[in-house]
């Protein structure tokens, strides 16, 4: 069970949305360390949606450092085994490679990802997305391409020392896995990843 619950939990969040999310009907089904994490169904997909709430230590340049060194991906999101970059049109807008291991038989999953970063100029939030821009570089044979992802990070300060996340999240992770068994362990690898980046931000 502990190696199913890994393969579905690598699948679904190997790509690191408020807004086209807020009809959802959300129900948490985690709740430890402060990180909040909540299922939604999603109409226009046999998976489910992710929403994460979390407060913990930190500012907007630190988040968005961490979140634009994608060759480090690995130290803090979910079983990512290797990224780089591809293209950075300005240090708020680029393209990266990502490849997420996922334990035998299955075959690790993969993607291009676009990140844009909005910083507001009044500094009372930051929004970040990112979605799959997979036509920019050719699948790569032994990997499976996810098919469609979404992530939207809706950032406040409440304090000058901590921030705020709305984290949403939904993605067609590809391939032949079963959705039912993917929505039973969905909640495991937002939480896992949480985890990691708070503790990074700390040593910032």
């Amino acid at each position: 069970m502990k190696l199913i619950a890994r393969i579905v939990c690598s699948v679904l969040f190997s790509t690191i949305v408020v807004t086209g999310f807020t009809q959802y009907k959300w129900k948490l089904t985690r709740d430890k360390d402060g990180i909040k994490v909540y299922q939604a169904e999603n109409p226009k997909s046999k998976f489910k949606s992710i929403k994460v709430e979390y407060t913990f230590p930190g500012t907007f340049d630190k988040l968005i450092a961490v979140l634009t060194d994608v060759s480090h991906l690995k130290d803090w999101v979910y079983n990512t085994k290797t990224s780089y970059l591809i293209k950075k049109i300005t240090p708020y807008d680029l393209y990266y490679y990502t490849e997420t291991s996922i334990p035998w038989p299955m075959s690790n999953r993969d993607a291009v990802v676009h990140l844009k970063i909005i910083k507001d100029t009044s500094q009372s939030f930051v929004k970040v997305s990112s979605t799959s821009e997979n036509r920019l570089v050719p699948e790569k044979e032994g990997k499976v391409r996810i098919v469609y992802s979404l992530v939207n990070w809706y950032v406040t300060m409440p304090t000058t020392k901590t921030i705020s996340i709305i984290y949403t999240f939904e993605a067609d992770p590809g391939g032949s896995l079963p959705a039912w068994l993917a929505n039973s362990f969905a909640d495991k690898a937002p939480y896992e990843s949480f985890k990691k980046l708070s503790e990074m931000l700390k040593t910032r």
